[in-house]
Order: structure tokens, then C-alpha cells, then sequence
């Protein structure tokens, strides 16, 4: 901790959560000086960087930003162990993002640093791009879409026979995998559609919108569409493989807005070209950018396909930069930190 008026932030945003909104919020909070970096995600993908996951591929620019700078606010910055090393005055980090997977947690508790993160900030806007994609898929509207507006072909009008007509959502039963803050959201909106929504997440306690599965093999074999909103754990990766879409009713549709891993993408395509399901959206993947031998662009008059745009609102960076800096208001206070892991 250090006075609020000698204390250095550096704003290491991007181009979705922008250093002048990081600065801004900050500006409300407290007064101290704000310096700007901006990393060039999404416009270049992340990826691994040195020891940790998902971040920008901007360790000396980090360094060179972060001298005599105690705190930093950062989306995508990689704070590697060697970036550690190369900042001592660093005494803060606070991730704008659900966690701080691109942060080397062991490496900033030796050098006694805290992090922080942002939990909340996209829950509604994912939860609505899943409605989003749910609908897209039962109502075929992005191949309606590609053949009248790209083709000017009026052959899309072929959805509206009774084989090739898509599901409404009133009375349909829909299995929700995991009710986090994202699938909770989605279970009430489903609801408001008149929807039979189901729940299975054995780690919810106490009341929910929906009924309650006690089973993932239950729950698929009576669900119509799921969606996947469970947490990315070595218990959960591959939760979706061949097995358990063999288990869902023929026509059946999956929706993933969540975490790419929890499905196994290949037995998603083998089960879409044999007929057993009808359609799938997915919004995230197991590799992204999704590789050029993916057989998932393959089977667009099957597939809704997005790129991890889920939390891609204005209203998401403003929440993330806002929560950020309360955080750091807190620590300049000396006050307990809201959402801290070291």
C-alpha cells in the first residue's frame, strides 16, 4: 500500500477494455498518476506467453511501461515471472476479467505482490449472446440470412416447409449445464419464453429457475437443446464427448458460449453429419482462432459460428475498468480487496 498521492497505475488496456476507460474509472476513485499502455488484443489473438495462459505477447513492453509503477490494471497483460522479476515496486495487480489466467499466481506471491480480478463483469452480455445463438440455431437465421443477403437467393424460403422448419423455444425442453452467474440468467430468460428449462450443476445449492436435474445423463436424455455454461476444471474439460450427445433425443441441438474444452469438437461434427443432432452455435473452441483443418466451417448449413464474442459489450469494458478501480481504491485505503487470490 502507498499514499494515493504518490501512487503509479499503469493502464495496460487494450482495444476493448481501453486504457481511458481503465484511467477514467480510476480518476473517480482516487488521485494518482495514471500512465497508458495499449496492447493490441483482440485485433491480435492471445495465446500463451512464457509460463501463462491467454494473454498478449508484450513482456518487454510490460517492463518498459510498468518502471516505478506500483499498481497495474490489465485485461491481457502477461505477468510472467520474468516480468515479475523486472518490476520490485510492482505491489498490485488487478485483472479486468472473469480470472487471472494471465497471471503466474505462485511467482506473484513470492514476490509479495497481490492480484485481483473482475468477476461479474460479462455474465448479462454472455448470457444474452447465448439466448443470441440459441435462437439463431433453432430458427436456421444465419443461413436465411447468408443465401438472400450473399447469394440474393430467396432459396432460404425452403425453411419454412415442416422438414426443414426450425424449434420454438415455448415448451421446449432445455438443459442448462452448469448455473453460474451466466447460466442462471439464461435460465430466467429461457423462462420468459415459456421454455421447460432444466438445471444439472451438482455444486448449486437452494433454489433455481428451473427443475432440477439430479444427473448430466438425465438431463440430456430429456433436454431438446443444452447449453453448456459450466466452469472450465480438469473435472469438466471434455464433459461433452461422443457418450453423452449419443444420450440427447434425435434433432437435438448444443449451444457453448462458455469454455471450447468442455466439448469434444470432433464428436460434435460426427454427430451433426450423421443427422443426430439438428444444429449447434458455438461461441468458443478448443484452439482459437479456430485451425484451418476444423471441420466445424464445413458444416455451415448446420453450425452457428462466432468468434468468442460472447462478452463483446461496450457495457462489459466499462463494468471491468469500474470494478478494477474500486479494487484499487480499496487497497490505497488499506481495506480488505473484494476479489483477490494472493
Amino acid at each position: 500500500m502507498t499514499s494515493a498521492t504518490t501512487l503509479r497505475v499503469l493502464a495496460a488496456g487494450d482495444h476493448f477494455v481501453l486504457p481511458s476507460l481503465i484511467r477514467a474509472a480510476i480518476a473517480r476513485e482516487l488521485v494518482c498518476e495514471v500512465g497508458e499502455l495499449t496492447l493490441d488484443w483482440p485485433l491480435t489473438p492471445f495465446g500463451p506467453v512464457a509460463e501463462v495462459a491467454e494473454a498478449s505477447d508484450a513482456e518487454d513492453e510490460l517492463i518498459d511501461a510498468l518502471a516505478d509503477t506500483q499498481v497495474l490494471v490489465t485485461q491481457m497483460g502477461p505477468v510472467t515471472e520474468r516480468v515479475l522479476d523486472a518490476c520490485p515496486e510492482l505491489r498490485l495487480v488487478v485483472v479486468c476479467r472473469g480470472g487471472p489466467v494471465n497471471v503466474n499466481l505462485d511467482a506473484a506471491k513470492r514476490h509479495d505482490v497481490r492480484v485481483c480480478f473482475a468477476p461479474g463483469r460479462n455474465a448479462a452480455a454472455t448470457a444474452e449472446f447465448t439466448v443470441g445463438l440459441l435462437l439463431a440455431a433453432l430458427r436456421r437465421i444465419p443461413q436465411a440470412h447468408d443465401l438472400l443477403a450473399g447469394q440474393g437467393s430467396w432459396a432460404g424460403a425452403a425453411y419454412y416447409t415442416y422438414e426443414r422448419a426450425g424449434l420454438e423455444l415455448e415448451d421446449l425442453p432445455v438443459g442448462l449445464i452448469g448455473y453460474g452467474a451466466v447460466g442462471g440468467r439464461v435460465a430466467r430468460v429461457l423462462g420468459a419464453f415459456g421454455a421447460r428449462v432444466m438445471v444439472y450443476d451438482p455444486y448449486v445449492h437452494g433454489e433455481i429457475h428451473g427443475l432440477r436435474v439430479a444427473s448430466l445423463d438425465e438431463l440430456l436424455r430429456r433436454s431438446r437443446v443444452i447449453t453448456l455454461h459450466a466452469r472450465l476444471t480438469p473435472e469438466t474439460r471434455g464433459l461433452i464427448g461422443a457418450r453423452e450427445l449419443a444420450l440427447l433425443p434425435p434433432g437435438a441441438v448444443v449451444v457453448n458460449a462458455a469454455r471450447g474444452p468442455l466439448l469434444d469438437e470432433e464428436a460434435l461434427c460426427d454427430a451433426l453429419e450423421a443427422g443426430h443432432l439438428s444444429a449447434a452455435a458455438l461461441d468458443t473452441y478448443a484452439q482459437e482462432p479456430l485451425p484451418s483443418d476444423s471441420r466445424l466451417p464445413g458444416l455451415a448449413d448446420r453450425v452457428v459460428l462466432t468468434p468468442h464474442l460472447g462478452g463483446a459489450s461496450r457495457a462489459v469494458a466499462e463494468k471491468a475498468a469500474h470494478i478494477a478501480a474500486e479494487e484499487v481504491a480499496r487497497w490505497t485505503r488499506g481495506e480488505p480487496l473484494a476479489h483477490c487470490l494472493t
